[in-house]
């Protein structure tokens, strides 16, 4: 089955393995190992950040936790080493949170002997998603984890773990899994990230094997004298023809399962791993297939779009288990409430042959779109492997469970299947639950979720050429002299909200003492109105704004002022919008947002309240690709207004109490609060529904295309 050139890239052997669960064993592990480098270590990821906190309790002596420090601290005490590590060079507009490029003096600062490059060879709206770490050749680590804040959480997943904080603010449990290899598997890896680093870069860095063993002490290995698959997905760019190794496997492994699959994953929105898994449903030997999610999809773009591929694929495969065999479960502890643990993890183990960790997802994307890489250790007729594989799977359940590997083992045996064991040894609050209801979203959304979630970057090419109109770099003016000033613009406001005391006035306290200088200010109304454009360009918040606004001149005129400032920002960056080339929309926005002007096109006003209502990107990136695209100033213009109303009125209806409340601390009224919210909630619902009503009939009134 592991076939290179077919399902896998290399297939390779480690004299080493071992399974690193959650992010205190990695971030534990390549520590150890880093500080027995002696060479290299080449870091290729998704995200790298130099803040990250790399342990917590028992540290060694005179070692910097902090990543960067630390790394800092490892070329210094060595000379011969050097450290190499290349990001994704992603679109600056989602990129506040991230590692800022060394340039301009910004960011963190990379001694010599540390490089830190951006990889920009990848298709418009893909991604470098690959996370492989490979240290002197003799060691590697691959899995779901970058080094990264939000990466680092212990088995117990804790709901208070005070340790779990990026700066003060905490952030949920999470649960995903590395691999670490040696041998022949770690040089191939090697290879592999040398590879990235010269299309990325132009440099070819030299191998880097010297006989050293940077295998940490304390990491016990699984399982030794392993087989090892290494899968990838490359999309097709830059001449170079698309490579669906890790589609290929994943197909593969669900054709020769026989008694279990287990999977423990982010996503699942994959069409082919899908009709895949919906075809053994339906045949009586299909093995018992169980299935760990993430329960709930976070932040602005996944709830609507992954969130909906999930719920359509699962409801289908329901349907298609005829012999019930599918079970799918979300983890959760004490204390979440209705929220659950972030399951990150890309794993799945298919019977005692097969254990696969990697960084794709069970989404199209992963398949086909975005890099991604996979190791997968093959049994290939060793007992003491299938023993290692078994027990691999065993401890993820006996996490989730919060029980014994053993309990689990023997519960499986009892029992005799794994849902059957999961059932017996469900006891306390820490426990597996079935996807007993899935989310329900409005068709209308559908295009929307597909295009977060391409499988092709040839699809968004065409969309691009197809939307955007013929237009020179800048109609007008020295664009380079523009952009450079734009740039210069941009990131002094970057610097002044991360690095200056602005982002630390934003508390109501500030708000109100805001207010009170605003009030006196003959120009007070036209600063008002001016902040809501600044704070689109830092994606400042704007509630605060219309806060201070309604205490500084009453909720009426706060209320208009508000809306001026929203309608104004909103066409200015439209404006700028209209005069970015099509290539600077595309990193800008990425190709999600191609579609997305497509239906406004087609749709002209509803389409514009939708994106408005369901803020599918941020409101700069919705403004300039609605320039660029052209929408109608006049569907754009009241679109805009009128999405953005119900939030603004909610700002205005709290700002009025807290107007009140300044004036006399006794008298806030808590029961106007709660009436006049719910109030606005239920027009805002009101709004989506007949929106959705409309957008629903327009499309069955629309002409249908082949896809």
């Amino acid at each position: 089955m592991l076939v290179e050139g077919e399902s896998c890239w290399r297939r390779v052997r480690a004299n080493r393995a071992a399974f690193l669960i959650d992010g205190e064993a990695y971030f534990d592990a390549f520590v150890r190992a880093a500080l027995r480098a002696q060479r290299s270590i080449l870091i290729v990821g998704w995200d790298f950040n130099s803040r990250t906190v790399m342990g917590h309790g028992e540290w060694p002596r005179g070692v910097p936790i902090v990543l960067g420090d630390f790394l800092h601290f490892l070329v210094k005490r060595s000379r011969r080493l050097k450290v190499h590590i290349l990001d994704w060079d992603f679109p600056m507009i989602y990129g506040v949170s991230r590692e800022v490029p060394p340039i301009f003096g910004l960011g963190w600062k990379p001694r010599h002997r540390i490089q830190l490059r951006f990889d920009p060879d990848f298709p418009t709206g893909g991604s470098h998603h690959q996370k492989i770490i490979v240290i002197d050749d003799a060691i590697a680590f691959v899995g779901g984890m970058d080094l990264a804040p939000d990466r680092w959480d212990t088995p117990a997943h804790t709901v208070d773990d005070p340790r779990r904080m990026i700066g003060d603010v905490p952030y949920l449990p999470v649960h995903d899994v590395m691999v670490a290899v040696d041998g022949d598997a770690a040089r191939a890896l090697g290879n592999l990230a040398r590879e990235r680093w010269r299309r990325g870069t132009g440099e070819t860095l030299a191998a880097t094997a010297n006989g050293s063993d940077p295998w940490p002490q304390e990491l016990v290995p699984d399982v030794g004298n392993v087989m090892v698959a290494i899968s990838r997905t490359e999309p097709a760019y830059n001449g170079r023809t698309e490579v669906r190794e890790v589609e290929t496997l994943y197909l593969d492994m669900l054709a020769a399962a026989r008694r279990l699959v287990y999977f423990e994953n982010q996503y699942f929105t994959s069409a082919r791993i899908g009709a895949a898994i919906e075809a053994r449903l339906g045949c009586e030997d299909c093995p018992e297939i169980v299935m760990v999610l993430r329960w709930s999809s976070e932040g602005w773009l996944e709830g609507p779009t992954m969130g909906m591929l999930r719920t359509q694929l699962l409801e289908r495969l329901r349907r298609a288990d005829r012999f019930g065999r599918l079970h799918v479960y979300y983890p959760v502890v004490p204390g979440l409430g209705d929220r659950a643990i972030n399951v990150h993890a890309k794993l799945c183990v298919v019977d005692d042959e097969w254990a696969r960790v990697g960084s794709a997802n069970l989404n199209n994307r992963s398949m086909g779109f975005d890099t991604e890489c996979d190791l997968t250790l093959e049994a290939d007729g060793s007992d003491a492997v299938r023993c290692a594989i078994v027990g691999f799977r065993n401890r993820l359940l006996a996490e989730h469970l919060d029980v014994s590997p053993a309990q689990v083992a023997a519960a499986i045996e009892r029992e005799g299947s794994a849902a059957a064991a999961i059932a017996a040894l469900t006891h306390g609050e820490r426990r597996l639950l079935p996807f007993a209801k899935t989310d329900e979203w409005p068709v209308s959304l559908a295009p929307i979720a597909e295009l977060a979630d391409l499988e092709s970057p040839v699809a968004a090419e065409q969309l691009i050429t197809q939307l955007a109109p013929d237009a020179t770099a800048m109609k007008s003016g020295h664009p380079l002299a523009w952009s450079l000033l734009g740039l210069l613009v941009l990131a002094g406001l970057f610097a002044a909200w991360r690095w200056a005391p602005l982002s630390e006035y934003v508390s109501p306290q500030a708000v109100a003492a805001w207010a009170g200088l605003l009030a006196g200010q003959p120009g007070g109304p036209l600063i008002v109105i001016a902040a809501y454009t600044l704070a689109t360009l830092t994606m400042f918040p704007r509630p605060l704004i219309t806060l201070a606004a309604v205490v500084a001149f009453g909720p009426l005129e706060g209320f208009v002022y508000a809306m001026v400032g929203i309608l104004a920002a909103a066409l200015l960056t439209y404006a700028v919008g209209r005069f970015l080339s099509r290539n600077a929309i595309r990193r800008l926005a990425g190709t999600r947002l191609n579609r997305i002007a497509r239906e406004l096109r087609r749709r002209g006003l509803l389409s514009v309240v939708a994106v408005r209502l369901v803020p599918v990107a941020p409101f700069i990136v919705v403004n300039l690709v609605a320039g660029a695209f052209h929408i109608r100033v006049s569907h754009y213009s009241l679109g805009t207004a009128i999405g953005m109303l119900p939030g603004t009125l909610t700002a205005t209806l709290f700002g009025a109490q807290l107007h009140s409340f300044l004036r006399d601390p006794g008298n806030i009224n808590y029961g106007l609060i709660a009436l006049l919210v719910a109030a606005v909630v239920l027009a805002f619902f009101a709004l989506r529904r007949w929106l959705h009503h409309r957008l629903d009939s327009a499309d069955k009134k629309a002409p249908t295309h082949a896809a």
